[in-house]
């Protein structure tokens, strides 16, 4: 497995619930261009529509040997494949108050690129400095026994 892009925001702001992985309906040139590690997942969010789960606003830079045929927008919206018993999971958790759907990360299974999205809550901002202040003391026991020894 190849991880290509990661939310790292995504863990910051929201508290992760539950996670479901999904293919991605993609062309041939941006699985090129995603295998060049040229995707950002920065700002990008999924809903629910129809049914069917969309990946908005993911960046995909443009192949560049594509040639001239190629003219697709680099951040359209994207198809997520998922099961319909893992959609009808999704719709009820995101008609609840709170509760948001969020890419985590892109990677390569095999030959195939998969996203792992994660129903998710918002934090408030206590929730965030409490989470900077485990870190800090985190880092600094870590920091404090490798000095130790």
């Amino acid at each position: 497995m190849k991880i290509v892009a990661v939310n790292k925001s995504a863990g910051f702001e929201y508290f992760i619930e539950d996670k479901f992985e999904a293919g991605i309906v993609l062309e041939g040139s941006e699985v090129k261009s995603i295998r060049k590690n040229n995707c950002n997942l920065n700002d990008s969010f999924c809903f629910v529509r129809k049914g069917e789960v969309t990946l908005k606003n993911m960046h995909i830079a443009v192949y560049d040997k594509s040639g001239a045929f190629n003219t697709r927008d680099s951040r359209r919206d994207r198809r997520l494949l998922l099961h319909k018993s893992e959609i009808a999971k999704i719709v009820g958790k995101v008609n609840e108050k709170g509760y948001t759907l969020v890419p985590l990360k892109i990677y390569f299974k095999d030959s195939l690129v998969k996203a792992e999205v994660a129903l998710c809550r918002g934090k408030h901002t206590y929730d965030k400095k409490q989470s900077l202040k485990e870190k800090d003391l985190k880092r600094d026991t870590e920091r404090r026994i490798k000095d130790f020894s």
